[in-house]
């Protein structure tokens, strides 16, 4: 009867040991398994986080073009107002000119014949005459008479000269005005070269910031994802741990039997070779005597 009841018990024994064997090794792997997963998320968030500040100092960039580029059509437009500025001014004096060469064409047709330098001579004369000799009164009417002609004569003289004079000065005026507006312009056209330039590297960055912005998305997936599959996983270790734990119990019960039922039956044959012994009038061990005594038979 003990016999086939020892070896049933003996191959649950074993059956659970192997269990526990392949459920350790199955633990294992799938430890194996999760750390990888562990790993690969760990690196998807440095690579993200990576990117992220990438994405940051591509930002910081992109907004300190933006301020350049800002800052350049500031300058635009004040270059824009100077120059127009100039340009207005510079009209206003070629009309200013066109007035005064109007006003000269028409002095130019009264010019006398003499020049202005014979002109003044000859009034000196006369006024020196006036003013020296002894005249009689229709003598010194006759000189006054003959200086007053060629004082008009002299007048518009000198206000063909001031009108020259005058030209010269709005077209040096208007030569400056010129020089200015074409300064404007070239500055502004550099400044225009500079604004265009800038913006193109600020559309580059900010192409750069929305790829890296995918990128980020896809590291940022790749790590839920992973983590996601590292849970499950994580999951499924506790799950076997519970199970390895369970048959672990299972075992340590099965053993504490199998012990008990031992030892009942080492005290049983220990038993029956005492009452043998005590049969045949033989000496009983220390034991074996224990043994009779607790069952109350001595």
């Amino acid at each position: 009867m003990n016999g086939p009841s020892l070896t049933r018990e003996a191959e649950e024994l074993e059956s659970l040991e192997e269990r526990i064997t392949e459920l350790n090794r199955e633990l294992a792997t799938i430890k194996e398994k999760l750390d990888n997963l562990n790993l690969e998320a760990r690196k998807w968030a440095e690579k993200r986080n990576a990117v992220h500040e990438q994405i940051k100092k591509l930002q910081k960039e992109a907004s300190g073009l933006k301020e350049k580029r800002d800052a350049i059509n500031e300058m635009v437009r004040k270059l824009k107002g100077l120059r127009e500025k100039a340009r207005e001014k510079r009209k206003e004096r070629h009309a200013k000119i066109l007035s005064l060469k109007k006003e000269l064409g028409t002095l130019m047709k009264k010019r006398p014949l003499k020049n202005m330098h014979e002109i003044q001579k000859e009034i000196e004369t006369l006024e020196w005459k006036i003013q020296t000799t002894p005249l009689a009164l229709n003598e010194e009417k006759s000189l006054i008479n003959q200086v007053r002609p060629l004082e008009a004569q002299l007048l518009i003289h000198k206000q063909i000269q001031k009108l020259k004079e005058d030209i010269f000065e709005l077209q040096m005026e208007q030569e400056k005005l010129d020089a200015e507006a074409k300064f404007h312009h070239e500055k502004l056209s550099d400044l225009a070269e500079q604004s265009q330039k800038s913006h193109g590297t600020r559309l580059e960055v900010l192409k750069r910031i929305s790829d890296s912005k995918i990128e980020a998305d896809i590291a940022h997936h790749k790590y839920v994802w992973t983590k996601q599959q590292a849970e499950d996983l994580r999951k499924k270790y506790v799950k076997f741990l519970h199970q390895i734990e369970a048959l672990k119990q299972e075992l340590r019960q099965a053993e504490e039997k199998k012990r008990a039922e031992r030892q009942i039956e080492l005290r049983k044959a220990l038993e029956e070779r005492a009452l043998e012994k005590l049969r045949r009038g033989e000496k009983l061990t220390l034991e074996e005597f224990k043994v009779l005594s607790e069952k109350g038979i001595l």
